[in-house]
Parts: structure tokens; sequence; C-alpha cells
């Protein structure tokens, strides 16, 4: 009996890492060094933590490239607000939570217990780690394809225009640009212990209909991301406007190319 659960985990978490690895969109011809990735310090060694002080550079590089080569006209501290609000914590942690990196880690007894695998210090890291990994595997081009396929929805979201400017303060300043009630953020969940929360927070636009929710490690983590998503639903309403309560979302968008 103990042999076949041995055998149905090792297939389940081989499993596991082939799924990852579609959605990474890389094949690692040595997943030892995907499963070391994955590797949580408190689970032994070898760790991820070589790996991640590799891709925290990879990551860094890459992303600077690509906004270099992308916004001509931006200038460098332009340039670096950008990409320090690419490589955040929060912003790591949320391409984790797409790619279902919780489910994947190989965590400590204790860290299981804690909520380890939810929280955004350790999805950062272990996606910086995997970074890592494909640098190891295949190089600077193997990596940078990868991130900027991870990468492509939020900096196809930037406006060169806003480049200072955090997506609340984005989000109001059109809504105000209409003369239209600012949005109302309400806490919807709290999870995990109180040293690794993380918070749910519904963004609600009344007018416009508008309800967009956001996760993050702070309530004001999770504001940001709201506000961004509501910003997507603005963009995604030009494109099939539609009258909602008296007010023509079609209108209002052509208001957010001009204003923001």
């Amino acid at each position: 009996m103990a042999n076949e659960a041995a055998a149905e985990s090792r297939a389940w978490q081989e499993g596991s890492l082939r799924a990852l690895e579609e959605r990474l969109g890389y094949s690692f011809a040595r997943p030892e060094l995907l499963r070391q990735a994955l590797t949580h310090r408190s689970a032994g060694v070898p760790n991820n933590e070589r790996l991640e002080f590799l891709g925290d550079s990879v990551l860094n590089c890459a992303i600077a490239a690509d906004l270099y080569q992308r916004f001509a006209g931006l200038k460098e501290g332009e340039l670096s607000r950008l990409r320090a609000s690419l490589v955040r914590q929060q912003t790591l942690a949320d391409i984790a939570h797409h790619l279902a990196l919780g489910e994947c880690l190989r965590l400590g007894e204790g860290e299981v217990k804690s909520g380890g695998a939810r929280r955004p210090s350790i999805l950062a890291d272990v996606l910086e780690a995997i970074l890592g990994a494909i640098y190891v595997a295949g190089g600077f081009a193997a990596a940078s394809a990868v991130i900027q396929r991870l990468y492509e929805p939020a900096i196809g979201r930037i406006d060169p225009n806003d480049a200072n400017k955090d997506p609340k303060t984005v989000l109001q300043e059109i809504l105000q640009g209409r003369h239209l009630p600012l949005p109302r953020y309400g806490l919807l969940a709290t999870r995990g212990e109180a040293h690794a929360q993380e918070f749910e927070v519904e963004c609600v636009i009344a007018k416009l209909g508008i309800h967009s929710r956001g996760r993050g490690g702070s309530r004001r983590a999770a504001e940001q991301q709201a506000a961004r998503h509501a910003i997507d639903q603005l963009r995604q309403e030009k494109r099939h406007p539609s009258p909602m309560e008296g007010c023509r979302v079609d209108d209002f968008a052509d208001s957010f190319d001009q204003e923001s």
C-alpha cells in the first residue's frame, strides 16, 4: 500500500509539473531544476533561494529591455517607476496566482499549516526562482520569452501618459473628468494567518454597472488591483458599447483615451 501511495504521489507531481510547464510555455529538459525552483527553504535542501536570486536579476533586465523598446518617449525616471511597479512583490504574486503556483509548491510542515502557499512573498519568490531556473536551462533568450508572455497583459495596459500614476488615481481622475461619483471599495474577505493575510476587495462604479475584484497582501494592494480591473472593464466596454443607467459607456470610454 505504501509503495502504491508513493507511486500515485509521484505520478501526481509529474502531471502537475507538466501542466505548469504548459502554463509557462516552457518545457524543462532537466525537470529537477523546476522541482528545485518550487522548493521553499522550509522544505529542506536543495531549495530555490539561489535560483530566486538569479531570477530577480533576469526579470529586472528583461522588463527593462522591453520597456526601453516599447516606450521610446519615456525618460529614465519614468521607465524606472514602470519597471518597479512590474517587478514588485504584488505583481509577481498576481502572476503566480494566475499560474496556480501555490498548488505546486513544496513547503515545510510549518509553512503548510500557516498558509504559505497563499503568501504573496513566497509566491513572488517562487516565480523569480522559476525564471532563474529557465535562465539556467535555456539562457537569457528563453527566460526573456517567458517573461514577455507572462507580462504581456500588464505591459499592454500601460498608458505612457500615466507612467507615474497608480490605477486608483487614474480611475479617480477619469471619473471626476466625467463628473461621475468616485468608485466605492469594499472589503469582501480576509484570508490566512495574521502575519500572512490575503485581502479581497471589490471596486464598484454603480453609475456604470461595473463591479471588479482584486486580491493582495494588503488592503491597499487589493484596491489597486480592483481599480486596474475596473479600467480593463471600461476598455472592454469601449470595444462592446452599451448604455447603462442613462450613461453612455462608449462615450465614457472614449474620454478615457483622451483624459488618461
